[in-house]
């Protein structure tokens, strides 16, 4: 069973090859953006493409749907750590073959992908309850679904650069988050804001 990992984060990349690698009948090749990993499909055939949610080239569902469209007999997942259960929810619908989310353990990953290369649809249900739990929290009643994003990423300890990246906008746009965030939840700073959060049990 061929695996290709598409993600821009090099060392998330190298761990799950080590994941996937150590198990026996799949092999792994890898590619650090959408076009990277439409370039290998162009020349070799996979049973299972994984890609990252906000790697360069996705512009959110429609890399998946563009990969989905590529002659060849591959399914093709959405793996990510920002992603929220919406997306998830819609990435599964367009007939994904599942959705990861980076929180998941080597062992269960791998499950995933056996499950996933046999035809099943694989979404985890705790993922799936997690958010709607976490959507429901008296403090994540008062922030947009971008400033929770924002906020799980100050939790996180990312610089704002991280936080643009992985959610795809920019570096003042984040700022704004956080400004408009911090006055809602009555946080001075960052440091504040993520310890208000933990306390509170949102992430």
């Amino acid at each position: 069973m061929r695996i290709l990992i598409a993600d821009d984060h090099e060392l998330l990349r190298d761990t799950l090859v080590l994941y996937i690698g150590n198990e026996a009948g799949l092999e792994t090749a890898t590619a650090g953006d959408l076009a990277g990993a439409v370039a290998l499909l162009a020349e070799d055939a996979f049973d299972l493409v994984l890609l990252d949610f906000t790697m360069p080239g996705m512009n959110g569902l429609d890399g998946l749907e563009r990969v989905m469209a590529l002659p060849g007999d591959h399914r093709v997942a959405i793996i990510s750590g920002t992603a929220s259960r919406e997306v998830a929810e819609q990435a599964l619908a367009a007939g994904a073959a599942g959705f990861l989310p980076k929180t998941l353990s080597a062992k269960s990953l791998v499950n995933a992908i056996r499950f996933m290369a046999m035809g099943e649809q694989y979404a985890p249900l705790d993922f799936m309850r997690a958010t709607e739990e976490a959507e429901s929290h008296p403090l994540a009643e008062m922030l947009s679904h971008r400033e929770m994003q924002v906020l799980e990423g100050l939790t996180q300890g990312k610089s704002n650069k991280e936080i643009a990246r992985d959610l795809d906008i920019r570096e003042p746009t984040v700022k704004l988050h956080m400004k408009t965030l911090y006055r809602k939840i009555g946080a001075a700073n960052r440091t504040q804001a993520a310890l208000i959060a933990k306390e509170q049990g949102l992430f």
